[in-house]
């Protein structure tokens, strides 16, 4: 039985209404997904170069426009 796939939660938001680079801590939450898991990252605007970047090193990518105007990412992790 394999283990079940996780979904993990990500909002930038605030980090980047601080003027922080949220890039690092962005690729870390990546880096600790395992095969089958999701990351939902959160951010003001659609990442489309992080988009490009990831589905580039084999993760799906579902950009959502959310209600409150954000936009809700999901990455995951295709190697399962």
């Amino acid at each position: 039985m394999s283990a079940p796939r996780q979904l993990r939660q990500l909002d930038v938001r605030p980090l980047i209404a601080e003027g922080g680079e949220p890039f690092p801590k962005i690729m870390a939450a990546i880096q600790a997904l395992q095969p089958g898991d999701t990351l939902a990252l959160i951010t003001p605007f659609m990442p489309s170069p992080l988009i490009e970047k990831l589905q580039g090193e084999g993760f799906e990518a579902r950009p959502e426009r959310r209600h409150d105007g954000a936009w809700e990412t999901r990455f995951r992790r295709g190697d399962a």
